[in-house]
């Protein structure tokens, strides 16, 4: 008996569902973005169209000073975790499968299961006793953290890429008697190249716009740009942390569509 293949998209409500989600989600983004463009002093107002507040924030010392401080942490943070998770993915997809292999991909991974709020405690314990008993309180350890938190971030498209690559070429370096490090140099990275950069800008957007474990870990006078505006939000609400959220925005958007495209990018 023939049976007709499901489709939910032919269900019953089933676009009346998608389009409140559509709403749902989008529409507290676009009026954030409307609104950054008020003159108005107040968010509970329309004033008319101007890039004002766009201008306060450019010059506003407090808001260069974290945006900085966001970028600084988030390039060594992005760095460190896909050097890292580049070599954890040739360990784990260069081999042959071995009993225990599953348990280190779990616990590569395990910061995407674990509730990010035990992972800010957990670092939040283990660096408070460093500070006492080094007497350091600088940015490191804030880049630890984000580092640790981005390493799965930046590991699962650089393996994914290794999967997918042919071993032919790596196997016929070996057969011309070139070295395990000569074959990794002009080979396997060059072929790997595309998801390294892609789990390279994912784990930049990760820690730029992390604000649990920065709040949690960071030391007076660290705020990012994250932590700054939820700051402001506990003070007073104008315009500006819409410009903030609006720039925060893009760049982040920019971010993951190049990441997208890079990601499909085959060699």
């Amino acid at each position: 008996m023939f049976r007709k293949r499901f489709d939910v998209r032919t269900q019953p409500g089933f676009g009346l569902i998608t389009l409140f989600t559509f709403f749902a989600l989008y529409l507290p983004i676009a009026a954030l973005v409307v609104y950054s463009f008020n003159n108005a002093d107040s968010l509970s107002r329309w004033d008319g169209f101007s890039t004002r507040w766009f201008v306060e924030a450019w010059h506003n010392q407090a808001v260069q000073d974290a945006a900085m401080r966001s970028m600084i942490l988030a390039l060594w943070a992005s760095l460190l975790a896909t050097v890292t998770a580049t070599m954890a993915a040739l360990a784990t997809t260069r081999t042959e499968p071995y009993r225990g292999l599953n348990f280190k991909y779990a616990m590569i991974n395990q910061p995407l299961m674990v509730p990010e709020i035990v992972t800010a405690v957990a670092l939040l314990i283990v660096f408070s006793r460093i500070k006492v008993w080094t007497g350091y309180s600088g940015l490191g350890y804030l880049v630890l953290a984000h580092t640790a938190f981005c390493i799965p971030f930046a590991y699962l498209p650089i393996r994914a890429r290794l999967e997918s690559m042919d071993l032919t070429l790596e196997r016929a370096a070996a057969d011309l008697y070139a070295t395990r490090w000569l074959t990794l140099r002009h080979v396997t990275l060059p072929l790997l190249r595309p998801g390294i950069i892609a789990g390279f800008m994912l784990a930049f957007v990760i820690s730029l716009d992390d604000v649990v474990i920065t709040e949690f870990v960071k030391s007076g006078g660290q705020d990012t740009l994250p932590t700054y505006m939820l700051g402001q939000l506990r003070r007073e609400t104008t315009p500006e942390i819409n410009a903030i959220a609006t720039i925060f925005l893009a760049l982040s958007t920019a971010l993951v569509v190049i990441f997208f495209f890079i990601n499909r990018r085959k060699q």
